[in-house]
């Protein structure tokens, strides 16, 4: 059913008379229901010029530059079957190196508004050639986002149409807002929604981790905007990572300030016809992070939780990070990774018992679906590939998740066991003591074989309790459940009196680190997976 009515008639002349597309129309008539814009674009030509028919086959076209004319319908039909030789405003697409969009079996005029994106860029034959484009990327997907990047000048053409239109209402005594019009964006997906799901064999969902982009552009009327920059300056500020300050919010922003009659000074009303329709810039496809969880033992003195790399050199062959990851980015066919954790140990610190919370955050991954038994095997396989570390409990988590490994961790506790020496002789006795020492506040300085990576600051930590084993003379080992953060080398030494009171000071010897494990880290995730 055709969607204009009599009382449309006057604002549809006007716009077709002025190079304006049927779907603009439809938009700025206030069409707001989905079915008229899904019509082919011939159709909606056929009808729209049916719908204008004067008597006697004439049309009557208002155009304000030039002013009033007279076009046989005759004529318009014969300007749309026999185009110019020169191909001048004739719909064509513009081959980027990606993707070619078929030329339509229609040579119409291209959209003074529009630009061309509601007539050939809605049509099957580029909706197939993007789909080929998602197809070929090899991404794994059961559903889809998907979004338009339009060049900023559409905004400038849309308000001068919407002046055009709103001056000729105003004669009669009807007015036209900004809010009235179809948002251009909203009028494309409505076409291109369906046609993208029936094509691909999947739903659109605003929520979908997978996003597929189309980035218009057209370098014939780039310089729409550039008259807005020099009257409303303070609107256009250079920023980071943006090629020109004429981005869509700023433009848009100074719309929203110009004046009506300064515009019109200093662009058309209605705008020109273009010569040549959008290209397309690129065609992206890509698919939101996802996060892979576990708990990680480290059994090795010598390697390190991330790459150590000092001045540029690597200091170790691995790490942690690199000896789980590696695995993941090969599965997931993922770019890139972020590595996190409940805290780090030294290099020369293993860490035992159940482990160490970590997450991995997978980007722009190309595999997404995995079993829980493809995950176990994926476990086994890192297992397999080093005696220096093991996980368990890896599985798959959202992003929100992550956080419960961050939550409290202050407040959280670890349990640690570590091996110390003393300059002096001491005896079973000599050491008992510290089994009755609970909850210990003690102030440590940022150590200093870390200031050169993190601040100077004062923090004050609590040595839970303490459990000793007598070893010999010179020796005995020291099992203590701290809170999270807590220094332990430094509370054994004293780090130079930087750490108070300290094992050395408690005791009144000095006193040393020689070995140091992690018992555990009490965190009470990511949830424990049965074997």
């Amino acid at each position: 059913m055709f969607p204009l009515t009599e009382e449309n008639k006057h604002v549809a002349q006007l716009l077709f008379g002025t190079g304006t597309c049927p779907r603009c129309i439809f938009r700025f008539c206030g069409v707001d229901f989905h079915a008229p814009y899904k019509h082919s674009y011939e159709e909606l030509l056929n009808d729209i010029q049916k719908f204008l028919k004067a008597e006697k086959d004439e049309l009557i076209l208002e155009v304000p530059n030039p002013p009033l004319k007279k076009i046989r319908l005759q004529e318009l039909e014969d300007g749309i079957d026999n185009p110019s030789q020169n191909g001048e405003n004739k719909i064509s697409v513009i081959e980027d190196g990606s993707i070619a969009s078929p030329n339509s079996n229609l040579n119409v005029n291209v959209c003074n508004v529009c630009l061309g994106i509601l007539q050939e860029f809605c049509e099957k034959e580029f909706i197939k050639k993007v789909c080929q484009k998602v197809e070929a990327s090899g991404f794994e997907f059961t559903n889809l986002v998907f979004s338009v990047s339009f060049p900023p000048q559409l905004s400038v053409r849309e308000h001068a149409a919407w002046l055009l239109v709103k001056q000729e209402m105003g004669k009669q005594s009807l007015s036209l807002g900004r809010n009235d019009i179809v948002q251009l964006k909203e009028a494309y997906k409505w076409i291109t929604y369906p046609l993208f799901s029936e094509e691909l064999g999947v739903p659109i969902d605003g929520k979908s981790l997978f996003e597929v982009s189309v980035v218009f552009a057209h370098p014939e009327t780039v310089g729409d905007c550039h008259f807005l920059g020099k009257i409303l300056p303070d609107c256009f500020k250079p920023a980071k990572n943006k090629q020109s300050v004429f981005t869509r919010m700023a433009v848009m922003k100074a719309l929203n300030k110009i004046k009506e009659e300064d515009f019109r000074k200093q662009f058309p009303c209605p705008p020109n016809s273009p010569k040549a329709v959008c290209t397309v810039l690129e065609i992206e496809c890509a698919h939101g992070a996802v996060f892979v969880a576990g708990r990680y033992n480290k059994y090795s003195r010598n390697l390190p939780q991330t790459p150590w790399i000092i001045d540029g050199e690597r200091k170790l062959e691995s790490s942690v990070e690199e000896l789980i990851s590696d695995h993941l980015l090969t599965v997931f066919k993922a770019e890139s990774f972020n590595f996190s954790s409940s805290g780090r140990e030294d290099v020369d610190v293993r860490t035992l018992g159940n482990g160490r919370p970590f997450a991995i955050e997978l980007v722009n991954p190309h595999r997404v679906h995995f079993t829980s038994q493809e995950i176990k095997e994926l476990q086994q396989k890192i297992n397999k590939s080093s005696n220096k570390i093991q996980v368990r409990d890896l599985q798959l988590v959202s992003r929100e998740a992550i956080g419960h490994m961050k939550e409290g961790e202050e407040e959280k506790t670890k349990t640690y066991s570590a091996l110390i020496w003393t300059n002096k002789v001491i005896q079973k006795k000599d050491i008992e003591f510290l089994n009755d020492i609970k909850d210990l506040k003690i102030d440590q300085k940022t150590p200093l074989r870390v200031l050169h990576r993190r601040p100077l600051a004062l923090r004050t930590r609590v040595i839970h309790s303490m459990e000793t084993h007598y070893v010999d003379e010179h020796h005995f080992r020291l099992y203590l459940k701290t809170q999270a953060g807590t220094y332990i080398k430094e509370f054994v030494h004293g780090d130079f009196g930087r750490t108070r009171p300290n094992i050395g000071s408690l005791m009144n010897v000095t006193a040393d680190i020689l070995e140091l494990d992690v018992e555990s880290v009490d965190v009470d995730w990511p949830p424990a997976l049965d074997d």
